[in-house]
C-alpha cells in the first residue's frame, strides 16, 4: 500500500518557504521556452528569438492569472467571495486549466495584433509547448496531494494524507500521462509537418478534452460542487465539451475555410 508523505515546501529559508508547486510552474515554463527556441529555430513557423521570448513570457503570465480567476469562477466563487485574501494564494493550489486556457487565447489575440500575425498562427506554435506545462502542473498537484481520484484497491492506490484511509487512483498521475506527455508526443510529431492553419491547435484542443473527459470518471469531484448533472457529469467534464467540439471543427473543417 502507497501513502503519500511529500511535502509540499521544497526549501524553507527563514519564515521564507520555496513551494514545489511553483517550482513546477517555473519548470514548465522552462521547458517550454526551449522547446519553443527549437521549434522557431528547426521549422518553417515564421517566429523570431524575440517574439518567442515575448510570447512565451505573455503566455505565462496569461496562464497564472487566468488559471486563477477561472478557479474562482468556476469552482469555488463563495468562498472567495467571502475571503478575497484567499485569491492571491495560489501556492495552495487551485488552478483552472479551462480558466488558463481563456486567459492564454486573450494574450493570443493581443500578440498576434501586436506582432502582424494571425490569430491561429500563434495558437499553432505554441500548442505543441502547452502539454508539458501540464505535466509539470499535475506533477504539482501531485505533491500538494490535491485533486486524487476514488477510491481503488488496484496495486498503485495510494493513501493521501486528505482522502481518508483508503487507496485511491493517484489521478494527478493519470492526467500527467495522458494530457501532459501522451498529448505531447502526438503533437510534436504532428506538428513536425506543415498543417493547414488551426490543425495543430484543434488536435491539441480534441485530445486534451478526450483525455480529461476520461479522468474524470475516476477523479474526485470538487466537495464544494460535486456532480452537476446526471449524477456523474463533473464540471472538468462541461467545460471539455466546447473544447471537443471547437477541436473537431479546426481539425477536420474543409481547406477552404482554413485558408480564409
Amino acid at each position: 500500500m502507497l501513502t503519500h508523505n511529500i511535502s509540499p515546501i521544497a526549501l524553507t529559508i527563514g519564515d521564507f518557504e520555496l513551494r514545489w508547486y511553483g517550482l513546477m510552474y517555473l519548470a514548465g515554463f522552462i521547458v517550454g521556452w526551449f522547446i519553443g527556441h527549437y521549434r522557431a529555430k528547426h521549422l518553417d513557423v515564421n517566429f523570431t528569438k524575440t517574439e518567442v521570448d515575448d510570447l512565451l513570457t505573455i503566455a505565462m503570465l496569461s496562464v497564472v492569472i487566468g488559471g486563477r480567476i477561472g478557479y474562482v469562477l468556476f469552482y469555488d466563487p463563495l468562498l472567495y467571495w467571502n475571503n478575497p485574501s484567499e485569491i492571491f494564494k495560489i501556492w495552495n493550489g487551485g488552478m483552472s486549466f479551462h480558466g488558463g486556457l481563456l486567459g492564454v487565447l486573450v494574450s493570443f489575440v493581443y500578440f498576434a495584433k501586436t506582432r502582424h500575425k494571425t490569430f491561429l498562427e500563434v495558437s499553432d506554435f505554441l500548442a505543441p509547448l502547452v502539454p508539458q506545462a501540464i505535466f509539470f502542473g499535475r506533477l504539482g498537484n501531485f505533491i500538494n496531494g490535491e485533486l486524487w481520484g476514488k477510491t481503488t484497491t488496484l496495486p498503485w492506490g495510494m493513501i493521501f494524507p486528505d482522502g481518508g484511509p483508503w487507496p485511491r487512483h493517484p489521478s494527478q498521475l493519470y492526467e500527467a500521462l495522458l494530457e501532459g506527455l501522451v498529448l505531447f508526443i502526438i503533437l510534436l510529431i504532428y506538428a513536425n509537418k506543415k498543417r493547414k492553419p488551426g490543425a495543430v491547435s484543434g488536435l491539441f484542443a480534441l485530445g486534451y478534452a478526450v483525455f480529461r473527459f476520461g479522468v474524470e470518471f475516476i477523479r474526485v469531484p470538487d466537495p464544494q460542487l460535486g456532480y452537476l448533472a446526471f449524477g456523474w457529469l463533473t464540471m472538468g467534464q462541461i467545460l471539455c465539451l466546447p473544447l471537443f467540439l471547437i477541436g473537431l471543427w479546426l481539425l477536420f473543417r474543409p481547406e477552404k475555410l482554413a485558408a480564409k
